[in-house]
């Protein structure tokens, strides 16, 4: 970038670029805030971060954005010519987001029985699974079932001979949004089950009415996955206002603990050393839970989160 200013434009755009993919895509409920000098990337300017919090109430970085300012250009004399002619250090910026955020999906989503996966990112979004298939007219069904829908939606058809218990342990472990049973009884009928793999919810819909009913509960699995990802994470989230209470928090209660802190990297070193976490944030959105420091009770600057991270 030309300017110091472009550049902590497009850092904090990606930044916002990772939160919205997080949380509008893969349902991870975010933090958005700055890292500590102790944990920015080293060099430079500043380090931006999204935190989220796992099942186990560990944190993860789950995406970075640094400006790194003009100080790599100037230690590598990166330079460009500007718009008055003049030869200038560029200034320079760096994000990304790395497979751990698949690492987040299993840990924040999944459940004893395996994946859970939100609908938007799910590469199988439906699978049908037919029963009592030996049954005359229930694979004929089942398989324009599963053209019908593919228009739509990503859709697979489990057509193995297996029985039904197995596949639905299946379809679960792989963490397919929805599953589509069909048996003899259901086809009379003109009916089939829709079983939402987040809450197990079983819904009796018309075959006819399939393709109308399916993006509503889809798009409503994607938004109680978020929402029930955000409770997690605020119900682990607690307050510390001095030392003994924090220390208690973080041997007892996993999650995110927010305190004040004064700004020196003394006391950042001696949280890790004393109670075993780190500084996950400074939020930009700030709180004043009180006016001194959590650790030496000196005049606080910042309201940190901090945590046990992986």
């Amino acid at each position: 970038h030309a300017t110091a200013e472009e550049a902590e434009e497009r850092t904090i755009q990606m930044l916002n670029v990772y939160a919205d993919f997080c949380e509008e895509i893969l349902a991870i409920p975010v933090l958005k805030g700055v890292k500590t000098d102790k944990e920015k990337f080293a060099g430079a300017v500043s380090t931006y971060t999204i935190e989220a919090l796992m099942h186990d109430g560990k944190a993860l970085q789950s995406g970075t954005s640094h400006n790194f300012g003009d100080g790599f250009a100037k230690a590598f004399d990166v330079t460009f010519a500007d718009k008055d002619n003049k030869i200038k250090h560029v200034y320079q910026t760096s994000w990304g987001m790395t497979t751990r955020i698949i690492g987040a999906l299993i840990m924040v989503h999944g459940d004893d029985s395996g994946l859970v996966l939100p609908p938007r990112i799910a590469p199988t979004q439906v699978t049908v699974i037919p029963i009592a298939a030996h049954k005359e007219g229930v694979m004929d069904k089942a398989y324009a079932l599963k053209e019908e829908l593919a228009k739509n939606f990503r859709t697979t058809i489990d057509d193995s001979d297996k029985g039904p218990g197995f596949k639905f342990a299946e379809a679960e472990m792989r963490g397919i949004p929805v599953r589509v049973e069909m048996g003899p009884k259901d086809i009379e009928a003109g009916q089939a089950v829709v079983v939402r793999r987040d809450t197990r919810e079983k819904i009796t819909v018309a075959i006819d009415e399939l393709a109308a009913e399916l993006p509503k509960i889809l798009n409503s699995m994607q938004k109680d996955m978020l929402e029930r990802a955000r409770k997690h994470r605020d119900a682990h989230t607690y307050v510390a206002h001095n030392m003994e209470e924090l220390k208690d928090i973080a041997d007892n209660k996993p999650g995110f603990i927010k305190a004040m802190w004064c700004g020196e990297r003394e006391c950042e070193d001696k949280l890790k050393e004393d109670a075993g976490i780190t500084s996950r944030c400074m939020p930009f959105e700030q709180e004043t839970i009180s006016d001194v420091c959590v650790c030496c009770g000196k005049p606080a600057k910042k309201m940190v989160y901090w945590g046990k991270a992986y």
